[in-house]
């Protein structure tokens, strides 16, 4: 027999020591791990704060209001005396300062600069046409969004449908491209501002 055991203390301690089970060992704690849902909160920034739109330099805002009137880079750079290479890197600068990605088709950057009042539509050259409720949707989606699959997503129709849906908009308002499209509806009105930030992100472009 254990010569420790004949104690009667030390065999009362023996035996509480045995049922207790091992002693958890110094120096370390025990902490739960964060389910999967708290460990994607913890990782995931949110997606609905939007940085203010920064204003455009008097130079910058220059090109965008070129932009808008429908001049194309090399007509820009020859009505301003400026290099295409300095056009291109303005317009790039521009997008920075709306937060318009550069996957971005042209008529999002124009809805951008002219909801944020960046710029000034131009004076229409004639009356705004009628759209019904469907067109008013689909003129909505095509200003915030590039891809097909979005703006169908957002106009709520077959992907496969957009192109036709598009053209008959165009047929409807006289415009010759979406980029004017979306520029003519700010001049009659029917586009009004959305909070300003970023339209879309990069996946959807």
């Amino acid at each position: 027999m254990n010569p420790l055991l004949r104690h009667p203390a030390n065999s009362i301690r023996f035996a509480r020591a045995r049922t207790a089970g091992p002693a958890p060992r110094k120096g370390r704690r025990t902490t739960r791990r964060p389910s999967t849902q708290q460990r994607e909160t913890a990782v995931t920034p949110s997606m609905t704060t939007s940085a203010p739109i920064t204003p455009l330099k008097p130079t910058h805002q220059r090109v965008a209001q070129h932009l808008v009137n429908g001049l194309t880079t090399q007509d820009i750079a020859t009505r301003t005396g400026l290099s295409p290479h300095t056009i291109r890197q303005y317009v790039r600068d521009i997008r920075v300062s709306v937060h318009c990605p550069p996957r971005c088709k042209p008529q999002v950057l124009a809805q951008l600069l002219l909801a944020a009042k960046q710029v000034a539509p131009p004076t229409p050259d004639r009356p705004a046409p009628e759209l019904n409720a469907e067109q008013q949707l689909l003129l909505r989606a095509v200003s915030e969004h590039s891809t097909p699959y979005a703006i169908a997503l957002a106009a709520k129709i077959a992907p496969a449908d957009v192109r036709s849906a598009l053209d008959e908009l165009l047929d409807v308002t006289g415009a010759a491209d979406v980029t004017q499209l979306v520029i003519l509806a700010h001049a009659w009105g029917l586009l009004g501002a959305r909070p300003t930030g970023t339209v879309e992100n990069g996946a959807s472009q």
